[in-house]
C-alpha cells in the first residue's frame, strides 16, 4: 500500500455517473485531488471520459473509465458491481449523469418523456439500489445526486426534467431517513444555471441574460458544483443528510 498523503478522501473509491459530462468531469477531478480514486462512467462520449480519467491520474490517484446506458436498469447495476470490482468497495457514489429537452409539454412525445425520466430518476434508484448493501455492511457512505433548480422552482420549456429532478429531491429526502442509522448520508445538490454543454442551444446574448438575472452577476462554472460535491463527500459531513444544496449565486435563496 502506498504511504498515506493526508488527503481527506484518500483510499475511499468513488463512483461518478455522467463523468463524460462537463459537471461529472469537474467533480471527478475535485474528488481525485481530494485523494479518491475514481470510476468514471461514460455512455457515448469516451473521449470526455479518457481525457478526465487522466486528469485524475495526474492527482495521483486510479482512475478507469467504465460504459453504461443507465436507462437500462440491469446496467446501471452492473456498473456498480465493476466498479467495485475494479477498485474496491465504494465508499462514494455519485450520480451526475443527467440531460434535458428543451420542448414544450404538448410537443412532447412519451417515448422523450420515459427517456428522461428513466435517465434523470430511474437509473439513479438502480445505482442506489445496487451501491446500499455493501455500504450498509461497512457501516459507510456518501451518496450525492445532482438535482436542478428546475426540479424546485419548474422550468417552463423542461416539464419532464423538471418532473425528474423534483422527484429526484423527494427520493433523496426519503432515501436520506431510510438509511439514516447505518452511516451512510444521501444528499442532493441542486445547481442553478451553470455554463455547461446543457446551454448549448443559447445565444452569447441569451447566456448574458440568464447570467444578469442571478445576483453575484455571473453563470456558475463545473467547479462551483464540485466543490458543493466534495463538501457532501467528507467523512467529516456524517451529521448533514437528506439536504439540499443550492450552489446557484444567490438566484433563488
Amino acid at each position: 500500500m502506498a504511504a498515506s498523503t493526508g488527503r481527506p478522501l484518500e483510499d475511499h473509491v468513488a463512483l461518478i455517473t455522467g463523468a463524460s459530462g462537463d459537471i461529472g468531469a469537474a467533480i471527478a477531478r475535485e474528488l481525485a485531488d481530494a485523494g479518491a480514486p475514481v470510476a468514471l462512467h461514460y455512455h457515448r462520449r469516451r473521449e470526455a471520459a479518457l481525457l478526465t480519467a487522466s486528469a485524475c491520474r495526474a492527482s495521483g490517484v486510479e482512475a478507469i473509465i467504465l460504459e453504461a446506458d443507465l436507462t437500462r436498469s440491469d446496467e446501471a447495476r452492473d456498473l456498480v458491481r465493476r466498479a467495485a470490482e475494479s477498485l474496491g468497495p465504494l465508499r462514494i457514489l455519485v450520480n451526475a449523469a443527467g440531460k434535458t429537452a428543451y420542448k414544450l409539454l404538448i410537443d412532447t412525445e412519451e417515448e422523450e418523456w420515459d427517456h428522461l425520466l428513466a435517465l434523470n430518476l430511474k437509473a439513479v434508484y438502480a445505482t442506489c439500489r445496487a451501491a446500499l448493501p455493501g455500504m450498509i455492511r461497512r457501516g459507510y457512505g456518501r451518496i450525492i445526486n445532482i438535482a436542478s433548480i428546475w426540479g424546485e422552482t419548474g422550468g417552463a420549456g423542461e416539464v419532464a426534467y423538471s418532473a425528474a429532478k423534483g422527484g429526484l429531491i423527494a427520493f433523496t429526502r426519503a432515501l436520506a431517513k431510510e438509511v439514516a442509522r447505518t452511516g451512510i448520508t444521501v444528499n442532493a445538490v441542486s445547481p442553478g444555471p451553470v455554463d455547461t454543454r446543457m446551454l448549448g442551444p443559447f445565444s452569447p446574448e441569451e447566456r448574458a441574460q440568464i447570467a444578469d438575472q442571478i445576483p453575484i452577476g455571473r453563470l456558475g462554472t463545473p467547479r462551483d458544483v464540485a466543490r458543493a460535491v466534495l463538501f457532501l463527500s467528507l467523512p467529516d459531513s456524517d451529521w448533514i443528510t437528506g439536504q439540499t444544496l443550492r450552489p446557484n449565486g444567490g438566484q433563488y435563496p
